[in-house]
């Protein structure tokens, strides 16, 4: 998911600060002993772009699932959420999408 933003990002000409481009990502494991699986996880970024391409960014962010093999790969057997901080000038916007579920 990350590269693929990083990706949406890019395609769309988006200036951002590619040395603070981040991404951290917290799981729930669960089962017992050898048997255990990926239940969840979820992704922060954290980004900083010119605050003439924020509205541009939160429309990379709200599509970017869409186009990442990898989430498309694993979205029904693991529930994935992610949240974004976003820096633009002298503001910091929380954006988030959470409507990807795993059945249960």
């Amino acid at each position: 998911m990350y590269g693929t933003l990083r990706g949406a990002l890019a395609g769309r000409k988006i200036a951002f600060d590619r040395e603070s481009y981040k991404a951290s990502v917290e799981g729930r494991i669960v089962g017992v002993g050898k048997t255990i699986r990926i239940r969840s996880m979820h992704v922060h970024y954290d980004l900083t772009v010119p605050p003439e391409a924020v509205e541009a960014t939160e429309r990379a962010l709200a599509v970017h699932v869409q186009g990442c093999p990898a989430h498309q790969s694993v979205k029904d057997a693991i529930h994935i959420t992610w949240a974004a901080t976003l820096r633009a000038g002298d503001r910091t916007l929380t954006v988030r999408e959470e409507t990807h579920a795993a059945p249960a």
